[in-house]
């Protein structure tokens, strides 16, 4: 029963964070708030809660190992399996897309966590860096949005359409997504990591490699039905960029906020090898930002082979 326990958590999760992208953006903008500011922060936070709730309930717990293995593997599993299996479908034309800067920013923000990583601990001063380097980028994600929407006025800015956005929306609804997220998160969070941490003693492993595969896979399925649909469309740049936003934030705010929660030690384990995994897959996703390499089939066999490898790798 443990697992179907797992099962429902995980998916009163995605459908409770799902219901408070589309309460907040709606509440946002029936408020005012400039449909561009909704798309640069509230729906990036939201599609991050479920990640965000499950990190605070694993280091209120006192089992940071799930936290931390939650956002280490969730971005591994971006950079791979998130990008791998949708290239396996269709070829994604990243060669067309610039999104150098973002991919700069995010590499900037991975190594900036693996070096307050060894430094043995996510405690209050590491969650202020991070959240300091994440307003930091929103900043500048803000300003650049504002300079090229007033550089092209004619041209139709997607900020102006944010995810969830539905203009008749009444207020009741509004209320009840709102209603049914802010309680379906953290229900959802506790049954999953209450089911992963009893999953560990059950098989003997620890709760860090749960986080690293059970949990972090299970929380990047957002990210990857998005990215397949993506492919599917022929919007490349969608995709690529849901994975740089999604691992940027992962690093930077879920983490940022959990440590400020209560500090979490960091293991042995992610120092010596899943941090470096997690930067290594990072930075092959290179030749698709900067040298104009489309993501075809072979490559998606190759991102997709790599993390059936350190899935492997992990538990054996």
């Amino acid at each position: 029963m443990v697992f179907v326990y797992a099962a429902v958590g995980l998916v009163i999760l995605l459908l409770a964070g799902d219901a408070l992208v589309k309460g907040a953006v709606n509440l946002s903008l029936r408020v005012g708030i400039p449909a561009l500011m909704v798309s640069l922060t509230i729906v990036a936070f939201g599609t991050s809660a479920p990640e965000l709730l499950i990190s605070i309930q694993a280091a209120m717990r006192g089992v940071p190992g799930i936290a931390l293995g939650n956002v280490v593997g969730s971005n591994t599993a971006n950079a791979l399996l998130v990008m791998g299996i949708p290239a396996l479908i269709a070829v994604m034309h990243t060669s067309g897309h610039d999104t150098r800067k973002s991919y700069v920013i995010m590499i900037a923000a991975t190594l900036f966590f693996i070096a307050l990583a060894f430094r043995g601990i996510f405690d209050l001063w590491a969650g202020l860096a991070l959240l300091a380097a994440l307003a930091l980028a929103l900043g500048d994600s803000v300003r650049e949005a504002l300079y090229h929407r007033r550089g092209a006025r004619t041209a139709v800015c997607d900020a102006e359409d944010p995810e969830g956005a539905d203009p008749d929306m009444p207020w009741w609804k509004i209320v009840l997504f709102l209603v049914l997220g802010l309680i379906g998160l953290p229900l959802g969070a506790n049954l999953l990591v209450e089911s992963a941490t009893e999953i560990a003693g059950m098989f003997g492993v620890s709760d860090t490699v749960i986080g690293l595969t059970l949990v972090a896979l299970g929380t990047s399925l957002p990210e990857l039905a998005t990215t397949v649909m993506a492919a599917i469309r022929r919007q490349a740049d969608v995709a690529l960029g849901n994975v740089i936003g999604s691992n940027m934030f992962n690093l930077l705010a879920i983490i940022g906020v959990a440590s400020l929660i209560k500090p979490m030690p960091v293991a042995p384990e992610f120092l010596s090898f899943d941090l470096w995994v997690m930067l290594a897959s990072s930075l092959l996703l290179i030749p698709f930002v900067f040298l104009k390499q489309d993501l075809g089939r072979v490559w998606g066999a190759i991102l997709t082979a790599l993390y059936v490898g350190y899935i492997v790798a992990v538990l054996i």
